[in-house]
């Protein structure tokens, strides 16, 4: 049977007494996790060794996938991607945000599985953007209602492109991914909730205020949804598993366990465009 306890009060639980092995028998268990995904936005599920080839079966049951132009992928599969950070090739992505919000169509959720932890350091945190919009005034709502914002792949990647080789090596995927627009307050497809659907990785500027107008609400914004209230922090080990909501949640991984090893396999899933 499977038990639930909540990890902070705005977003996120724990979830276990879950075979993954029954899960992949019984679609009564998969409907029952996706709708847990729904309420709490991210799930923690301690102590799921899978191989990649496992983990990728797991993650198409929720879900078509998705590939990401900058990521390689695990041995023996299409899907999965590989986020590993060496003392040789630090990870540079430390800002809060949604996955991949610089295409037209962002993922719905994504699934990260623990395989090289540090002793210490290498924490993730969470946000409930759900949350943060309930926390906004009404005059604000009101005001952001109705107004759209950039989203760009070379802001999220401008370090990696700035590093020598770094812009032929993404030239394909910047062509295949040219700058998008999308709602600065999205309606979740599913549960209908509201959501803030900015964050400081990919969104470049508010498209209907003026340069300036844009710099202070988006800083206002990404402040906010940085809220200590909104958030939970996990403390990895290996065979975590962490499934979060993209359209609801942003997610932000602290970069202080350099120099040690950190591996993970992660894979997204399709979603909508914003709404």
């Amino acid at each position: 049977m499977i038990q639930v306890r909540k990890a902070a009060a705005a977003i996120g639980a724990y979830v276990s007494g879950l075979s993954l092995e029954a899960l992949a028998e019984d679609e009564s268990l998969g409907r029952e996790l996706r709708e847990l995904l729904l309420e709490h936005e991210v799930l923690f599920l301690r102590d799921q060794p899978l191989s990649a080839t496992q983990f990728q079966a797991l993650a198409r049951r929720f879900g078509t996938v998705l590939h990401h132009p900058a990521y390689p992928a695990a041995p023996g599969t299409d899907d999965v991607h590989v986020l590993e950070s060496t003392p040789e090739t630090p990870s540079k992505i430390e800002k809060w945000h949604s996955d991949m919000t610089f295409s037209a169509t962002p993922p719905s959720f994504t699934l990260l599985h623990g395989q090289i932890i540090p002793e210490y350091g290498g924490d993730t945190l969470w946000a409930s953007a759900t949350a943060a919009y309930d926390a906004l005034s009404t005059p604000f709502k009101t005001l952001l209602e109705g107004l759209s914002a950039e989203h760009d792949f070379r802001h999220g990647f401008r370090e990696s492109l700035a590093e020598p080789g770094g812009a032929e090596r993404l030239a394909p995927a910047i062509a295949a991914n040219p700058p998008v627009r999308h709602p600065v307050i999205r309606t979740h497809p599913e549960t209908g909730r509201k959501a803030i659907y900015v964050n400081s990785l990919f969104t470049t500027r508010i498209m209907e205020m003026t340069a300036a107008e844009s710099r202070q609400v988006l800083t206002l914004l990404f402040d906010h949804l940085a809220t200590d209230e909104f958030t939970v922090r996990l403390n990895w080990a290996p065979f975590t598993l962490v499934m979060w909501d993209n359209r609801s949640a942003l997610h932000r991984p602290i970069n202080d366990y350099f120099p040690q090893h950190r591996k993970h396999h992660r894979v997204t899933l399709a979603g909508e465009r914003p709404r």
